[in-house]
């Protein structure tokens, strides 16, 4: 399997927009915070096409109650995930055969939360770490992968270098 990776597309930040929107529409009244995460949330990275939604819902126990809201506008469940992450209920949008949404609903505050964010933000203020992470995923878009989630695994290291650079950081903010 070839991953696909292009230059950064402004667009990117107006579809999650409108994705944030319509999901805020299905959600309702529940406490719930809607981040974009993930390459494509920071300008300038180039990214794999699919737009990575973060919910971060007050009390994660209203999760499963979401899962056919979320599912009413046209996202796949994918329950097999809950065995590694119990505390995530994963949701994937697929149009013309590929993926183009991932949605990632966990509780706000939590290690997956926090780490997602600051990886995030750290991120959108270095742009020498966003052109080193740009060059490792055209490199690793050379190969053959398995699946994507090799890829995904590929990448692994480099994160959480990063991740590890982004708490110094805040400690050294403090």
């Amino acid at each position: 399997m070839k991953i696909k990776i292009i230059e950064y597309n402004f667009d990117w930040a107006n579809r999650f927009h409108q994705e944030r929107e319509l999901l805020l529409e299905a959600l309702g009244q529940v406490e719930a915070c809607i981040e974009h995460i993930g390459s494509t949330a920071v300008p300038g990275l180039a990214a794999r096409e699919i737009i990575d939604i973060m919910i971060g819902l007050r009390d994660f126990a209203e999760a499963d109650d979401l899962v056919p809201k979320i599912v009413t506008l046209g996202y796949t469940y994918v329950p097999e995930y809950e065995d590694v992450m119990p505390y995530r209920r994963f949701f994937r949008k697929i149009q013309s055969g590929r993926d183009t949404n991932h949605i990632h609903m966990v509780e706000m505050g939590k290690p997956f939360w926090q780490r997602h964010l600051s990886f995030r933000d750290y991120l959108r203020h270095n742009p020498e770490v966003v052109a080193k992470y740009a060059l490792l995923k055209k490199e690793l878009a050379q190969h053959d992968w398995k699946d994507s989630n090799d890829y995904v695994e590929a990448k692994t290291r480099f994160i959480k270098k990063v991740e590890q650079e982004a708490r110094q950081q805040k400690r050294a903010d403090l």
